[in-house]
């Protein structure tokens, strides 16, 4: 067989505030974000499956992040006391991994142009 990548997309509301930038920057007075995320998945395509993993298998391990997400004030989010997207990619990507072993990337969009990529490895936050 071969090996791919799956992906899939969630969104989310939520609003945080910065903590430790300079004084007087925007990001450190609260605010809000409609979040994008994309959740990659990489395996070898199943003989039989003929697929890497099933979408359901996404959406299913996103269900418990979306409710943590969704509407919150980040900074009250256990591990997300400096919720800076990279933070927040680190953070959903130990929340998925035992569950998503096949786990490739984690795509965090705060704005229609702004984006954060995380592969995993080294120090996590």
């Amino acid at each position: 067989m071969y090996t791919a990548e799956i992906a899939r997309e969630f969104t989310f509301e939520a609003a945080h505030h910065l903590p430790n930038v300079p004084e007087g920057h925007k990001c450190g007075r609260l605010h809000g974000h409609s979040y994008r995320v994309a959740i990659r998945v990489a395996g070898t395509v199943g003989e039989e499956t003929g697929w890497v993993q099933d979408f359901g298998d996404l959406k299913s391990a996103w269900a418990p992040l979306d409710e943590r997400l969704d509407h919150r004030y980040l900074n009250e989010v256990d591990g997300l006391d400096n919720p800076t997207s990279e933070h927040l990619a680190v953070w959903i990507w130990n929340e998925l991994i035992a569950e998503l072993p096949g786990l490739s990337e984690v795509r965090v969009k705060e704005t229609c142009t702004s984006e954060i990529r995380y592969v995993g490895g080294g120090s996590h936050v």
